[in-house]
Order: structure tokens, then sequence, then C-alpha cells
């Protein structure tokens, strides 16, 4: 087919395929998604995640002979957002930009929507001037000029709220309030706005947990947002128990009880997105603490070539993965990612073949085809009792959430030994310090070398803001600190200035950094003779081991995260460098 005669959409394909951001079996695959549910092939490929979004713009930007334009770099000012109502820039999803003469710049997600200009100059008067945004952009940019900022908002229901008056009586609101008056309370439409806002504000700035904490006369609300808490909000204490009664109605958990913990979980539609939230409830001296996990399922990333891992050890992880028996365990603190590199490998490793059984507290995402059982102490359903009864469903896989105590880890061992591939967590800082962990529980380090395949230790370090990245020369003190050997001669390192994308953090996103130790001959004879951490680390490394802070210093030198970073989340002996 001549190229004049190709529509503007097969073009586009066309470049993309060029530039090699597609292969044929990606559009068939997404021809096939269209075809089944419908939509925009353009955007079907952007939610595979095969075409990253900037590509996109930029391709179709070059195939239209249209502009691009990063919103997050603009101050739009308020005379143009008035230009085109809230109703409009949703529907079209379009963003006014700036406005000279009769002419307005509208940037535009779906430039290929030949109505949308004509429609814009009707509503506006002007003459409509086109540059193109990714949906994401013009989305956070509606959010940011049209919808009311959150603290506003609640700062506003807080005020309509409040009592009038001088006089302010001091009591102990969590000890007075009777279950009959806090029903009534988060019955109010006030109290339900102020909660609904809060998880939504959280699900739109990426959080993946929300602190509501109540001090002494205020009451502060915290986001983590890629592992850094910030807070959010600071209101008066007295909504205090209103929105704690309401958290815990949807939650199921009783709103009567306030001496002892309580631990729940609730669903919510947010942004057309459905959202896991699991909330604990803690007394402390000021009143209940909150703390809400919010598991979004859009966002997980369940696929082991897209955790960030360094070639070496991925590849480490994937040859253990397709044994048919042993253990392999993912260790770290809380919160480094280590269940979602164990989901990652389910997902690479299953199949209609295979009879997959995970036990956990509590199940956090749910795997189409896994066999998913949830813990539960006090029903006396523990890990090792799980276990027990997984092992007389003839599993090929099994996943033990965490190991915590020697009889877990007994029971899990022994299943490795009888035939079955064994995947589990422990709360170690290093891979090596996970061999000395097993032995100082009380397991035979012949057991621990019959047994185990790998070991993988990891951690999460931010990602810089790709909209306000700007390099700098690393200087040669530091260099030589750490090590830095940079093949290409010169020690660049890249850092982000902050802007509205990243909210002023430079950092936007997390990406995993791994070390994989494999039992080699060498390894297991030093586990039998119950050789120390810093040894076994030694060796691995000599057998071509790369540590957390070697590989963190690899993603700071090709651009995707800071030194400071890097040695933030890498703290500790594990990269003294062998004599």
């Amino acid at each position: 087919m001549k190229e004049n005669t190709l529509s503007i959409k097969d073009r586009i394909m066309k470049a993309l395929c060029e530039k090699k951001l597609l292969v044929e079996n990606d559009i068939k695959k997404a021809l096939e998604i269209q075809k089944e549910r419908g939509g925009k092939l353009i955007d079907i490929l952007v939610s595979m995640g095969v075409v990253p979004r900037k590509q996109l713009v930029s391709a179709l930007s070059q195939e239209l002979g249209i502009p691009p334009i990063d919103l997050s770099r603009y101050k739009i000012s308020s005379e143009v957002i008035k230009l085109i109502p809230k109703k409009v820039v949703k529907n079209y999803r379009v963003m006014p930009v700036s406005k000279i003469g009769v002419y307005l710049t509208v940037a535009i997600a779906d430039p290929l929507n030949v109505f949308t200009t004509d429609d814009l100059a009707a509503i506006t008067g002007c003459k409509i001037s086109v540059v193109i945004a990714s949906d994401r952009d013009i989305d956070e940019a509606i959010a940011e000029y049209y919808e009311a900022g959150a603290h506003e908002a609640i700062e506003k229901i807080i005020g309509e709220i409040e009592p009038q008056g001088d006089i302010e009586v001091i009591d102990e609101v969590e000890d007075t309030m009777s279950s009959t008056q806090l029903i009534k309370l988060i019955q109010d439409a006030p109290v339900v706005k102020i909660t609904n806002m809060l998880l939504a504000e959280a699900v739109k700035a990426r959080a993946s947990d929300i602190l509501i904490e109540p001090l002494e006369g205020t009451l502060r609300v915290r986001y983590r947002i890629d592992g850094v808490l910030k807070e959010f909000q600071r209101s008066p204490k007295k909504i205090h128990p209103a929105l704690v009664s309401r958290l815990k109605v949807i939650s199921n958990l009783k709103i009567a009880e306030r001496r002892l913990p309580q631990d729940g979980r609730f669903k919510a539609k947010i942004q057309n997105r459905e959202i896991d939230f699991r909330i604990s409830v803690l007394p402390s001296h000021n009143g209940e603490k909150v703390a809400l996990r919010i598991l979004d399922k859009s966002q997980a990333t369940l696929d082991l070539d897209k955790l960030g891992f360094e070639k070496e050890p991925l590849e480490s992880i994937k040859k253990a993965a397709m044994r048919p028996h042993g253990m392999i365990l993912s260790c770290g603190p809380t919160g480094c990612g280590k269940t979602t590199t164990l989901y990652s490998v389910l997902k690479y490793v299953d199949s209609p073949k295979k009879n997959i059984i995970t036990a956990e507290d509590p199940v956090e995402y749910q795997l189409e085809g896994i066999n998913q059982l949830t813990v539960k102490p006090e029903l006396k359903l523990t890990f090792a009792s799980a276990l027990r009864s997984f092992l007389r469903q003839d599993p090929d896989i099994i996943m033990v959430g965490e190991i915590r105590d020697f009889e877990t880890v007994d029971v899990a061992i022994k299943a490795a030994l009888t035939g079955h591939l064994v995947l589990s967590t422990l709360h170690t800082t290093t891979a090596s310090g996970s061999i000395v962990r097993l032995v100082n529980m009380g397991v035979e380090p012949f057991l621990i070398t019959s047994s185990m395949i790998l070991v993988a230790a990891q951690r999460l370090v931010r990602k810089i803001c790709e909209a306000c990245k700007e390099s700098y020369r690393i200087d040669e003190a530091v260099a030589k600190k750490l090590q830095l050997n940079n093949p290409r001669g010169k020690n660049v390192a890249y850092k982000g200035k902050g802007c509205k994308a990243c909210q002023n953090t430079g950092y936007k996103g997390r990406v995993g950094l791994i070390e994989a130790l494999e039992l080699s001959a060498d390894i297991r004879g030093l586990i039998l003779e119950k050789a120390q951490e810093h040894k076994i680390r030694e060796q691995a490394r000599r057998e071509g081991m790369k540590t957390l802070r070697e590989n963190g210093i690899k993603k700071v030198l090709s651009g995707v995260t800071t030194i400071e970073e890097v040695l933030r989340v890498t703290v500790g002996e594990q990269d003294i460098a062998i004599k």
C-alpha cells in the first residue's frame, strides 16, 4: 500500500513499528482486545504497556505535524480556564493553555477526532490552535485547575459543621461519646464527604498508605507516596471521632470498641477503578490512630520484566523459578516489594498444568487461576497448619506469605525437600543475612543446603521525575568514596528540580533494587561450616553477585534514580569491598 493512501491511524502504527516501539504481534493482540471490548486502538496499546505515553505523543506529533506540550511546566491563567467549561474539557479531554488575540491554544489528547476543534471554536468563539499532550497530563491538569482543591474543600466542610461561639469545651471526646451519638455523626453528609475526599485524594496522589493520627488538639493526615511520608492535612480534632467511626462502619468493625486494636478491609470505586483498602485501628494516648493500606490493582506491576531489576539477578530468579522443587526466599524490610516479586514469580511460572496454592496474611491481590488462602491465627489457621493442609492438595508450587517462626520454616523446608517449589519472604536486610537468620531460628545447615535454591534481598528506590530531570557532574570525592566507575569516562548523575508533576519532590514512581544469591557448591560448604554472614557475602560477590548498592549505583549512572536514594535504602555493611 502506498504511503499517501494510508489512514492517519495506519501511518502512526507504521511509525511506531519503524521506531521499534511496536511489533506486529502487539497490534494483533490490541486488535483482538478492541474487537472483544471496544475502545480506541491507541488507548488499548497504552493500557497494555507496550507503548510509553511519551513515545506515543512524540509519534503523533511527528506524523500529524502538531507540536507536543508538557502541561506540568505551564501555569495557566484563570482567564483562559474560564473560556472552556469544566463539562466540556472532561467530555472532550482537552485543556486550554493560552490565548493570544483571537487564537486559543488547546492541548488535546486525541488529535484524530476531527470534530473536537470545530466544537471548541463554536463554544469559545475563538480560532483553535492545537497542541498534543498525553491523556494522563490532561487529566492531571483538569484536576488541578477545574476541581476544588481537597485541602480547601475539607476546610470548607469543617467550617460548616463547626459550632459558633467563643467558648470551646475541652473534654475526652473518645471516652464520652456514645455509640448512638457516633452513628448520628457518621450519617451526616459532611463526614461522608471528608472521608471520601481523603480516600480519593490519596489515590490521586499515588499514595500507598494513609495515616490518620490524633495529636494534642489537632488531627493530622499523612500520605506515604513513593515510600516517603508527606503531611496532607491538619484539621480540628473534633472531627476525629466521626471520621474514625465512618471508616470503621465501612470496614465492618465495631465502632463502640475503642480500647483494643482492630483490623479490617473494604473496597471503594474511585476514578472508575476498584480500590482495596486494608485498615488497622490502634488505640493511642490521644485517641485512635488509623492506618490505611491502599491496594490499587490497576497500578500493580505483576511482571518480572517490568519491576526494574538488573539483567543478571533477573535471569537468576527466572532460572530458579523454573526448577521443579526447592525453596526461593525474598527478603527485605516491610514495604520493599517482597510480595509483589513473589506474585510476579507466580505469574511467570503459572500454567494450566501446575497446581499453585498460597497462604497469605492477608491476600493482597487475587490472581486468576491460583488458589489463595488467608491465614486466621485466631482460628488456629496459621502458616504452618495451612502448609500441612496444602501438602494433601497435591500442589506443584506453594507460596507462604511470611516465615515468622521455626514451625513454619520447618514445614516449608520439608515441602521443598519432598518435590515442591516453595516461595516465601523473610524479614532480613541482606541475602547472605537470611542464611544466618535461618540457622539462628534453629534450622540445621544441611537442611538449608539441601532445600534452598536462591535468596533475593530487595529495596525500592524513588525514580527521578522525567518532567524536571537534569544532569550534574558527580564530585570526585563522592565518586571515589562510592567507588563509581562509569565506563563512559564521566561520572554524570541526574536529579529532579521539582515540578507540579512530582509535587515538587523531584521523584515520581519507584523501581526495584535486588541482589540474588544462588547457592553454589562453595557457598553450600560455607553454610555447612556455619560461616559468618560477611564470608558468605564475600564468596557470593567473587562468584558475580552484585549487591543492592552496586545495583543502585548502576541505576544512578543510567539516570534512573539519585545517589541520595540509593544511600537511603542501602545503609549497612553489605557493600564492604573485597580486599
